[in-house]
């Protein structure tokens, strides 16, 4: 919300620096984002009357200003249409910086002959000030201004944006700031003008309105303008409306725009004359039913959305935007103006159909008071009839068949202290909540304690956002300054530390990978229904299973994932198209997965994928591709660390390449699966790279799993015997197998497979594995002869459970 600071000064004397009363209204939860200083580069610029108008001697389209100045005179050859003698108009001597009126860029005025004539100076335009895109002609300034005067002291002025929490749309206007303005600083906030003389017959023999549904529609408001000329705003208006941040269109709509940010009620003006029956029928839409609005665009309502009629059909979408066909024009001469109350959850759903977003939308959407209603009403009609040279009927529609009723908020001191932490008198407590302008009553307690003094607070029709005692505490915190409180010792009992095995497994995880060169990301959990079928195989099931929003934002964002398995896949696919040529990634997030009658599973599980090169390129090393042995390797790292013993068997998984993918089994449980993803899954992805890998963990499952002991031996006094032992054994028992066998020794250490063949002079149906290890005592140096009675040992085991031979 951006203010005028000179604006503001109207409704309420704040005396303090601009930078202080941001600060200050910082400080009570209004945060000022941005100061803005209207005209600091208008050095050079003043305030001129054009005494005379001279043709120019050498050309048809130029004219000769001639300018008083106060004390002295200056010509300015210019070719605007609009100049006439008597007029006032800025005016920007030599050596003053400008806005050039093609490209908007400062620039410097310098001597100039035009055409054989000196000019003095440049006259300038709403565009050259930097006030508006508006270049038609000399900007015109209001007449009773002093000549000569800077203009940075006429028109300069200072914008505060406010940023706004969505609990108080009362401050999204200037009376709402001026109200916290007046609180902080102690001053009185002025009424707005709302007097005006009434003309003619009642507006109900002029107009009707109808409400078929209060619920959507809590009050209507209406009044018949008349006679109305429609023509430009004021300046000073227009000045406002473009320090807002709006573009001033005519008297009429100005006014409307006007009043909505001067009080926070949005308000709409209809061309009187071009309602059916004039009548007013606030209705929800007909299905199927269409209008055109002030944009230009054609809008499909549903019967969700409420809308503004005539007899025949729809003239505005409420709360939202009005329609072309009722649209004020240049030949508008009776308008009938609409000030209502609507329901937020209405026009909040009507907006997000739609796509339409309006300040007035946005001031419906949070919520606002129904007493602003007949308030804005009367403002803009109290201005119209100033500045639209019109008359208003007799009277004021208001339909209010339940008016509000406004809490009355009991509290007394020792609740204070109680929230607070700080005793706080009764005197205290009640200045703050009446600079707010909150009605308070002091009750005598029935105990005749101060500290249970009861205190009734009504807070005022705008603060909607006030309705419990927490909040009148919240409100007396915020006006005395929480940096005012005293502060005290946190005293009681420090609350327990629960345990949280889940989280320490994840936080623990995450060490582990980024140790091992993998990079976190986080992805949305909402997904596309596409992307759920690509992860899925067919007659999986959790396709159609898979919770589907209500509400989605966009058809990319609609179900709730079931895996994490498209998400770092996608990630991965989106680093690929921007040319990353290695990654390696990972993500700890939740799945959910369907439960009938009850709300879905939500799983952490761990996915990583891996593709490209293992290192970076260099000159002196060859660039290898990552292979399955490297996501194998995250993962042996993985659990190792977290110290769950772990196994690798092979896996049915159809998201897997056959032959290259395992079960990931820690203590007998499958926990997840690892491997080279499927060829259909890579085209899927639309993945270049010819190889990707994934692991994915179940982290649930795996905190059910026990973890081995911590247990710590004293390194080995005696030397080891280094032997290497090849066996051949059936092609489809898995290495795995066979490092099981060989581990039953108790001698063994340093276990390692260095060679895998098939072919000659294999046998067909076998294959050779080449394992290193080492043979070792704890107690003593062995003998070859022992080492060899131990590799025997070895070699027997695997004949009798593997069918194993050695290698000739």
């Amino acid at each position: 919300m951006k203010i005028s600071l000179k604006w503001l000064r109207e409704y309420v004397e704040v005396a303090l620096p601009p930078e202080e009363l941001a600060h200050r209204l910082t400080m009570v939860g209004l945060e000022v984002a941005d100061i803005q200083t209207i005209g600091s580069q208008w050095q050079g610029i003043s305030v001129a009357r054009i005494e005379r108008v001279l043709p120019h001697p050498n050309a048809d389209r130029l004219q000769l200003a001639v300018l008083g100045l106060g004390e002295r005179e200056a010509t300015v050859v210019t070719g605007a249409p609009n100049i006439r003698a008597g007029d006032l108009v800025p005016y920007a001597q030599q050596g003053a910086s400008v806005r050039d009126a093609e490209t908007g860029e400062l620039k410097k005025v310098r001597p100039t002959t035009l055409r054989g004539v000196k000019s003095e100076g440049v006259l300038c335009s709403q565009r050259e000030l930097g006030l508006s895109e508006d270049h038609t002609g000399i900007m015109v300034l209001p007449a009773d201004l002093p000549v000569g005067a800077p203009l940075s002291e006429i028109l300069g002025d200072v914008i505060l944006d406010v940023e706004l929490t969505p609990n108080r749309p009362d401050c999204l206007s200037v009376l709402g700031i001026a109200h916290e303005a007046g609180a902080i600083s102690r001053r009185p906030v002025k009424s707005p003008d709302l007097g005006y003389a009434e003309q003619g017959p009642a507006i109900e023999e002029l107009a009707r309105v109808d409400v078929l549904d209060p619920d959507l529609c809590p009050r209507y408001t209406a009044t018949l303008i008349r006679g109305v000329k429609i023509g430009p705003s004021p300046a000073w208006m227009q000045e406002r409306l473009i320090a807002s941040g709006m573009r001033p269109i005519n008297n009429i709509v100005d006014i409307t725009n006007y009043v909505m940010l001067e009080l926070g009620q949005p308000l709409h003006a209809f061309d009187h004359d071009k309602l059916c029956e004039k009548r007013i029928v606030v209705r929800r839409a007909r299905a199927g039913e269409t209008m055109t609005t002030l944009d230009g665009t054609e809008r499909h309502l549903s019967p969700d959305s409420l809308v503004i009629a005539d007899a025949e059909r729809a003239v505005a979408v409420a709360g939202v935007m009005g329609g072309g066909d009722t649209e004020v024009s240049e030949t508008t001469a009776n308008i009938l103006l609409e000030s209502a109350n609507f329901d937020p959850k209405s026009i909040r759903r009507t907006s997000q159909a739609l796509r339409l977003r309006t300040e007035a939308s946005l001031r419906f959407e949070k919520g606002i008071s129904p007493d602003l209603t007949a308030l804005g009403t009367r403002r803009a009609t109290q201005l119209m009839i100033q500045f639209a040279n019109a008359t208003s009927a007799q009277g004021l529609i208001d339909v209010y068949p339940v008016p509000r009723v406004y809490p009355v908020i009991e509290l007394t001191p020792r609740e204070v202290k109680r929230i607070l932490g700080a005793s706080l008198a009764i005197p205290d407590i009640l200045e703050p909540l009446e600079a707010l302008e909150f009605d308070c009553r002091v009750r005598a307690s029935e105990a005749g304690s101060a500290e249970d003094t009861v205190i009734e607070v009504k807070p005022p029709f705008y603060r909607l956002d006030v309705t419990t005692t927490y909040d009148v505490i919240e409100e007396i915190a915020r006006i005395i300054g929480y940096d005012n409180l005293p502060m005290t010792m946190l005293s009681g009992r420090v609350p327990e530390l629960i345990s949280d095995p889940l989280r320490a497994l994840e936080v623990e995880s995450k060490g582990i990978l980024v140790a091992a060169g993998m990079q976190e990301i986080i992805t949305y959990s909402l997904v596309s229904k596409t992307m759920i079928e690509m992860v899925h195989s067919e007659g999986d099931g959790r396709t159609t299973e898979a919770i589907q929003l209500a509400n989605p934002m966009s058809p990319e964002k609609e179900y709730l994932r079931t895996s994490m398995r498209p998400s770092v896949l996608a990630a991965l696919a989106a680093n690929e198209r921007r040319d990353v040529e290695s990654l390696k990634i990972f993500e700890i997030g939740r799945v959910y997965l369907p439960r009938p009658e009850d709300l879905p599973d939500e799983r952490k599980v761990l996915a990583g994928v891996l593709t490209g090169l293992r290192s970076l390129r260099n000159w002196d090393m060859p660039a290898e591709e990552m292979d399955f042995y490297d996501a194998k390797g995250v993962v042996t790292e993985l659990l190792g660390r977290l110290r769950y013993p772990v196994e690798f068997r092979r896996s049915a998984d159809p998201w897997l390449h056959p032959g290259k993918g395992a079960d990931i089994v820690v203590a007998g449980t499958t926990v997840g699966v690892c491997g080279e993803i499927h060829p259909l899954v890579r085209e899927r992805f639309d993945f270049t790279r010819p190889h990707v890998f994934l692991f994915e963990i179940d982290l649930p499952t795996l905190l059910t799993c026990s973890r081995e002991r911590l247990e710590y031996q004293a390194l080995p006094r005696f030397p080891g015997v280094e032997r290497a032992l090849a066996v051949v054994i059936a092609a489809d028992i898995p290495a795995e197998r066979v490092r099981e066998v060989i581990q039953q020794s108790a001698a063994v250490r340093n276990l390692r497979l260095f060679d895998v063949y098939e072919g000659d002079p294999i046998p067909p149906g076998k294959k050779s594995l080449a394992y290193s290890l080492t043979i070792q005592a704890p107690d003593r140096t062995l003998t070859d002869r022992e080492a060899d009675e131990i590799q025997q040992q070895i070699v027997n085991h695997l004949q009798r459970e593997l069918g194993a031979t050695l290698r000739s």
